[in-house]
């Protein structure tokens, strides 16, 4: 079909816009960056938000739980919403929730308004994230979009330790508030740079929202997630745990037979099952997990084992970013070179490695000497493959399914996140229980079941990720 034919039967309503430069990657991963820095930025300031809100103990995991059960249960409908809506406009919708949000709940006066202003930071994330990443793959082309995911994957993997980092400073200093205000100058900048930079695609028309998808499907990813969380907190075989992981199940099913009938299925069961996305999702979920997972283990560890303060434990992880950044560049060029086969066997067994230097020789000893090496090495496998999952899931989507994508990949992400923490706490119950003195065979433990599932994972990506190198093409791919 022609280019003018196409144009009429989408009901263009605009003239073409100029393909996105780098100012609109800048734009773009900023804000990413501010939705995947609120993972982990509150995690230093729990105590002192606890103190200050008269939060206990229980209730104090759900300040980041809030967030992530938002964020990853919305996020494939937010994918849907920026096909139907517009991409620009759903990111600009999405921003301005995720600031405003941000602003109450630096301004929040008791527990239940920062939980519930914690939700609403989820939901703006849940629709500027897939915005986002699909402006980025739409937008870019070739060589370009390999460089481009591999920014992308850099800022999604180092948010996380860079969060630490500002999580630990800013509640020394001015208060925990800040981690939610420093949101706020930066989202009303973005939001401003918007239409300077992001060319303004028309919507899809006709492409109407999906509800019995959408419910069943949030629902699922909600269930699941809260389920895993608890799982971490009370023990796998816990009622707390298996009710929601059982419920997720039923969901799950009742989303796929709902899914099967609809005409405009919120996502197309096609979609996820053609390869290599199904394989590049697993592939996020576990390099997610085994980051956050490492990232928990070791912030737990310096801070109760080693009696680091909050911010001496953040600085630890600001070398990892680093780190994590380098696997992501070095990655994206070698996506098209030798293709995501290789380049994630060889990020998975570089991880592999580190955390197995983690298990053996970074418990207990210094940690400069003996910790941060094996931490290091894992940094730079894990940002290798979060590039490589990225890129080879995403390369042979279409443009005009390429917010859903975006969508089941960033729910990959989240759901990784609350595994690695689920999994790792399971495993190092006793340890992270004690806060002082904590038995090093815990942490140990944990360590190696992670080093053992990126080398399992390692063999796998010989299969489940693409051989050759990938062609995207080289021509730009505009949003229809």
């Amino acid at each position: 079909m022609s280019r003018t034919a196409a144009d009429q039967q989408v009901g263009r309503e605009e003239p073409a816009a100029p393909a996105a430069g780098w100012p609109a990657l800048v734009v773009l991963c900023l804000a990413q960056f501010m939705a995947v820095l609120d993972v982990s930025v509150v995690n230093v300031a729990l105590p002192s938000i606890g103190g200050s809100l008269g939060l206990s103990g229980d209730s104090l995991p759900w300040v980041i739980t809030a967030y992530t059960v938002a964020f990853g249960g919305l996020l494939i409908l937010g994918g849907q919403v920026a096909d139907g809506l517009g991409r620009r406009h759903s990111f600009q919708l999405g921003l301005a929730v995720f600031t405003l949000a941000s602003l109450g709940a630096g301004l929040s006066g008791s527990g239940a308004q920062l939980l519930t202003a914690r939700v609403a930071q989820g939901v703006g994330a849940a629709l500027l994230s897939p915005s986002a990443l699909s402006i980025l793959t739409t937008e870019f082309t070739g060589a370009a979009r390999n460089r481009a995911l591999g920014v992308w994957a850099a800022i999604g993997a180092a948010g996380a330790a860079v969060g630490v980092v500002v999580g630990g400073a800013l509640t020394s200093g001015p208060g925990w508030e800040w981690a939610f205000y420093i949101n706020v100058p930066v989202g009303a900048l973005v939001f401003a740079a918007v239409p300077a930079v992001v060319p303004n695609r028309p919507r899809t028309p006709g492409t109407p929202l999906d509800l019995p998808g959408a419910l069943t499907g949030t629902g699922t990813v909600a269930f699941l997630i809260y389920g895993l969380v608890k799982a971490g907190d009370k023990g796998w075989g816990s009622a707390d745990a298996l009710v929601p992981i059982g419920i997720a199940v039923v969901l799950a099913a009742v989303f796929l037979f709902t899914e099967s009938k609809v005409r405009r299925p919120l996502v197309p069961l096609g979609l996820v099952r053609r390869p290599p996305l199904p394989g590049a999702v697993g592939t996020m979920v576990f390099a997610t997990a085994a980051l956050l997972g490492t990232y928990y283990l070791t912030s737990i560890y310096l801070q109760h084992a080693e009696h680091y303060t909050a911010l001496h434990a953040g600085l630890v992880f600001l070398p990892v970013a680093f780190a994590t950044a380098i696997g992501a560049h070095l990655a994206s060029e070698q996506v098209g070179r030798i293709g995501p086969r290789p380049t994630a066997f060889g990020g998975l067994l570089l991880a592999a490695i580190g955390l197995g230097l983690m298990a053996w020789k970074g418990i207990g000893g210094g940690v400069w000497s003996t910790l941060m090496p094996g931490f290091l090495l894992a940094a730079v496998g894990i940002g290798a493959t979060f590039v490589t999952a990225t890129t080879s899931g995403l390369s042979s989507v279409d443009p005009e399914h390429a917010g859903v994508a975006s969508g089941v990949f960033n729910t990959g992400h989240e759901v990784g996140a609350s595994l690695g923490i689920a999994v790792v706490s399971a495993v190092a119950a006793t340890s992270v229980a004690a806060m002082t003195a904590p038995s090093p065979a815990g942490f140990r433990h944990a360590f190696w079941v992670l080093a053992i599932g990126a080398a399992a994972l390692a063999a796998a990506a010989t299969v489940l990720l693409p051989k050759g190198p990938i062609d995207l093409g080289d021509s730009p791919m505009p949003m229809h």
